[in-house]
């Protein structure tokens, strides 16, 4: 049984993983922050979880997993029946899956605590990857990137941001990818419907459909605290991620950090990274995700391509 990072604290902790920890506490990977709700005329109370999935093994049988009905081996592998499509309000959508999954890919990752899952964006066709940086924080050794149609290759980090939550992979050996098409996140609109693509709960595929419901949105703004982590520890959120992020209420889940947020185009316009939970118990999507536009992105991507 596979589970990201978030989902390990989650199941040590009893709710989701705290504010941005991953960077910072070299923790397994990725997953969708998570913030408490705000309360009138005061600042901002909330706990932020990335979105990734990590190996049960470490949990050592501790209950609260969200993911069920993997296996404890290797992650699980792109399969039709787990490609979903969720929310749909545009028959569109089908298309923008079709012309996007091959671009998508899932990422797997062995750190000190074990095993963690997220997702990743094609960005060339030798096989550069964009995915979160919480998402390889921690790891030991090449990460592993899985092609939706299964293909696997071995990668090496070329760099990361933590503050902007970026990190470029390469895919060792790799040729004839189909890279994603990299939209302008400057002409998104609230409104708009949009598509989320990845990997929540190791399951490789899947797709769900959702509205731009905010623009602008300063993570920094929202805090949680210092919640403990499944380790033990006490998180230090004054040093985690800071950037100001498209919210969407398309379903994003652990496991989706890293995946891309499109538009009916079928352009990348935001990089899935975080998700808010009203309650430390809540454990899954309640509509409000939080994506870093890809202008943001790109910049990063290029000052990390030529550091």
């Amino acid at each position: 049984m596979n589970m990201n990072e978030n989902e390990f604290r989650a199941s040590q902790a009893g709710g989701l993983p705290p504010t941005y920890s991953h960077p910072y506490n070299q923790q397994p990977v990725a997953a969708a922050p998570v913030l408490t709700p705000p309360r009138p005329k005061k600042k901002r109370v909330a706990a932020l979880v990335t979105a990734g999935t990590l190996a049960a093994a470490v949990i050592g049988g501790a209950s609260g997993a969200a993911i069920a009905g993997l296996d404890s081996g290797s992650a699980t592998g792109p399969a039709t029946s787990a490609t979903t499509v969720s929310s749909t309000t545009n028959t569109d959508v089908s298309a923008v899956a079709a012309k996007v999954l091959p671009s998508v890919v899932q990422v797997n990752v062995t750190t000190r605590q074990g095993e963690a899952i997220g997702s990743g964006v094609i960005l060339t066709a030798d096989g550069k990857i964009l995915t979160n940086a919480h998402v390889v924080s921690g790891a030991v050794g090449d990460v592993t990137i899985t092609l939706s149609d299964g293909t696997e290759y071995q990668a090496t980090v070329l760099g990361a941001d933590t503050k902007a939550d970026i990190a470029v992979l390469q895919a060792k050996g790799a040729s004839g990818l189909t890279p994603a098409a990299l939209g302008d996140s400057g002409k998104v609109q609230v409104g708009e419907q949009v598509v989320a693509i990845g990997s929540p709960g190791g399951l490789q595929n899947t797709v769900t459909s959702g509205i731009v419901s905010a623009l602008d949105r300063d993570l920094s703004d929202i805090s949680s605290g210092e919640p403990d982590t499944p380790f033990g520890q006490t998180a230090n959120t004054s040093g985690g991620p800071s950037y100001t992020a498209i919210q969407t209420d398309a379903s994003i889940n652990q496991g989706n950090s890293g995946g891309p947020l499109v538009n009916m185009n079928g352009e990348v316009i935001g990089i899935n990274s975080a998700l808010y939970s009203p309650s430390a118990s809540s454990t899954g999507s309640v509509g409000i995700g939080f994506a870093i536009p890809i202008n943001d992105a790109k910049t990063i991507i290029e000052q990390i391509e030529n550091s």
